[in-house]
């Protein structure tokens, strides 16, 4: 389970001194989510939980008439979005996207899986609609099933059995839209949701050091870091151990890549002012 304190603090604060490799980590994904934003109309976007700001400059580039808004919780990430842009036409807010409020009214949603951690996905959702242009869109990535994503399940896999019981599948977290089923109920104010699988490399590491940047990667983002930064020592000697096995058997010509499944969901807001 991740929540937004933990963005708020040492999950934000990872993900935004690694946001050049988690960037990498997407780079098969990001121009599919592009590309199905590209046939979206929208002069006024926004793009939640927008991380160090990857999309959100893409689109800015691509739609030098629209007003481009990257709106995160972390701080951390904010400033490292802030930093990378030069585009006139982009701003990032620090908030909350659950109860953001924006200068003018979004008619384009988007986000690369930045929408699976809401606290109440229901009442965010239904904010969201409340606040755009009636027949407003979006258009999002999020994981499918852990068991679909390969880095997920392998990693998982070499760590420690806790005592406490398993998370619901769909507490907040990496995994908490992977149920078609519970996304459409989570999204209220918004109708026609629609869903398309989307295989991908999930790159880990590239490069001369290809394996040393996927240790560095999963050594601070994914199932494996929790671990690494609490467990005694031998325990985390041995899950090191077993994690470069791990990277080694996926490195193949200057790439360490894994099989990852997510789903590209759409959907138009039901709010109208009438």
């Amino acid at each position: 389970m991740t929540n937004a304190s933990d963005w708020q603090g040492t999950v934000g604060r990872s993900w935004a001194s690694e946001w050049r490799r988690t960037d990498v980590s997407f780079s098969d994904l990001t121009p599919k989510l592009l590309a199905a934003i590209a046939r979206e109309p929208g002069a006024a976007v926004a793009d939640i939980g927008c991380g160090a700001g990857e999309l959100s400059i893409a689109i800015a580039e691509a739609r030098p008439q629209a007003q481009v808004t990257g709106v995160d919780i972390s701080a951390d990430l904010v400033d490292a979005a802030g930093s990378r842009a030069i585009q006139p036409n982009l701003t990032f807010e620090l908030a909350d996207a659950s109860q953001w409020q924006p200068a003018s009214r979004p008619d384009l949603y988007v986000s690369r899986h930045g929408v699976m951690f809401f606290s109440d996905p229901q009442a965010a959702f239904a904010h969201l609609a409340a606040q755009a242009m009636p027949g407003a869109r979006m258009v999002f990535s999020c994981f499918r099933k852990a068991a679909e994503n390969d880095w997920a399940a392998a990693i998982a896999a070499l760590l420690p059995k806790g005592d406490s019981p398993p998370a619901s599948p769909t507490a907040p977290g990496p995994f908490a839209f992977a149920l078609p089923e519970h996304v459409r109920r989570c999204m209220a104010g918004w109708r026609a949701v629609e869903f398309a699988p989307v295989d991908f490399r999930y790159i880990a590491g590239t490069g001369p050091d290809a394996v040393g940047e996927a240790m560095a990667l999963f050594g601070r983002i994914g199932p494996a870091a929790a671990a690494l930064r609490t467990l005694p020592e031998a325990e985390r000697a041995a899950v090191e151990m077993r994690l470069a096995e791990l990277v080694e058997a996926h490195h193949r010509d200057g790439v360490v890549a894994f099989n990852a499944a997510a789903w590209l969901v759409s959907a138009t807001s039901d709010h109208n002012d009438g």
